[in-house]
């Protein structure tokens, strides 16, 4: 559960105050997304939130149109926010765009990558190695790419790329939950510290767009088994009612 945030900001005075708590929120409601405490489709319940936080609902409020600016909450007049939700056809060409500019940032880390930064990496690609379940792993995983899009040393490459990670946490998450694709991820990760050690930006590359690539597949084979669990059990229905 998300501390409270009053006491973050209390120190802050008047309308400062209250921008910095509507951030503070907007974080703790983006670390709920990738953390699937919130799901696609889901209300946010200012109420609810503004209670847990210990603050008052105007900075939720605020939090929630921020985020619809990152493409993470969709705002209906009337209704409410709700946690975006995104077709797979959507979601597959983020992927495409996502993988490339992945790709590009490792070209530019080999380069610039530090011996204690490419150490700090293979900690977390241990800590990730020892994650037990999808909830230990995937917030670990986020951070993982976060820190090797950064070492590229091109700040607008890293907007993007975050930006367009951030949409897709759904369907990231979701695709990891699939058989032994942690493991497999983990390994994938392994290879490009490989790569980035030997200072191999090619292979650097590749690897990095085989990531993605490789999420995009899981995406599309997870979607593939729900439809045909969907067909199955209509199937199913109309025979009992024959």
């Amino acid at each position: 559960m998300p501390k409270t945030l009053s006491g973050s900001a209390a120190h802050v005075p008047g309308q400062l105050r209250a921008q910095s708590l509507s951030a503070l929120a907007a974080e703790a409601l983006e670390r709920m997304i990738i953390n699937g405490e919130l799901q696609a489709g889901d209300r946010i319940n200012e109420s609810t939130l503004a209670q847990m936080f210990g603050i008052s609902r105007g900075p939720i409020r605020e939090a929630c149109r921020s985020l619809e600016k990152s493409n993470l909450v969709r705002v209906v007049a009337n209704r409410g926010a709700f946690v975006r939700e995104m077709s797979i056809a959507q979601a597959a060409e983020i992927y495409d765009v996502r993988a490339h500019l992945f790709g590009l940032a490792g070209r530019l880390a080999a380069s610039r990558a530090t011996p204690r930064e490419i150490e700090n990496l293979e900690a977390m690609v241990g800590e990730m190695g020892r994650a037990r379940d999808i909830d230990a792993y995937y917030p670990l995983n986020v951070a993982f790419h976060g820190r090797m899009v950064d070492l590229s040393g091109n700040s607008r490459l890293a907007e993007l790329y975050k930006s367009l990670s951030k949409e897709l946490h759904l369907y990231r998450r979701r695709g990891l939950v699939q058989g032994e694709s942690i493991s497999t991820s983990n390994r994938e990760h392994e290879r490009m510290i490989e790569a980035l050690r030997q200072r191999d930006a090619d292979r650097l590359e590749r690897e990095m767009i085989r990531h993605i690539a490789a999420g995009k597949t899981r995406l599309l084979q997870g979607a593939e088994q729900g439809q045909g669990a969907t067909t199955n059990v209509r199937t199913r229905k109309r025979k009992e009612k024959e």
